[in-house]
This record gives structure tokens, C-alpha cells and sequence, in this order.
């Protein structure tokens, strides 16, 4: 009878465990919470309304505003709360232009929560 195969399997397994046996033994150090985590607060972030007109107007919050402006108003409303969300909606007859300028100013002004209505 060969028993070659029999000690090439053995000799395997036995590898196999020498190389898992340290791994086993191992402590992994873990420290688990003692106290629950505070609760989410549940204050709403401020949300601006900015309108884009027909006309290529912007209007925040019912001033109407240039590019400049607006830009400086977005600015100053996201250093004052950084999670400000911004209410966009563009009129029917409204230049695609437009929209993308007020998109690219509230980005450019830190303000990332935009909803589009």
C-alpha cells in the first residue's frame, strides 16, 4: 500500500494548523460602550427659499437679488449655519443658464443641502 498521499495530507493539515493555532489564541482588545450614545438632536437646519426667475432674477427668500448678491447672501447664511438647506425653484419660462448659475453660486458658497422643487 502507498501511503505517500496519506502523509502529503497530513503534512498539509498539519501546516494549516500551526498557521492557525497563533490566531486563535489571540486576544483582540475591545472596549465596548458603557453608556448609550446621545440622542440625534432634533433641531431643524434653516432652509432659504431661492426662486430663479423668467428673467434670469434670483429671489431669496422674496428679495430679489444680481449674481453677486446672491452669492454673498448664500455665503453669510452658510457660515451662520453650515447645514442651511436651500429650497431651489425655477419658473416654466426660466433660462437653463440661470438655474445652473444659482446651483454653481450656493455649491461655490458652501451651502450643499439643495432641494429642487
Amino acid at each position: 500500500m502507498n501511503i505517500t498521499p496519506l502523509v502529503d495530507v497530513m503534512l498539509v493539515l498539519l501546516i494549516i494548523f500551526m498557521v492557525a493555532a497563533p490566531m486563535v489564541t489571540r486576544s483582540i482588545d475591545l472596549r465596548l460602550p458603557q453608556t448609550p450614545p446621545p440622542e440625534p438632536q432634533s433641531i431643524k437646519p434653516p432652509h432659504l427659499s431661492l426662486g430663479v426667475r423668467g428673467s434670469g432674477q434670483f429671489v431669496l427668500d422674496g428679495v430679489v437679488l444680481s449674481e453677486r448678491a446672491l452669492a454673498s447672501a448664500l455665503g453669510e447664511a452658510a457660515r451662520a449655519a453650515p447645514n442651511t438647506v436651500v429650497d431651489l425653484s425655477v419658473s416654466g419660462d426660466a433660462d437653463y443658464q440661470a438655474f445652473t448659475t444659482a446651483l454653481t453660486v450656493a455649491r461655490n458658497n458652501g451651502i450643499s443641502n439643495i432641494a429642487m422643487q
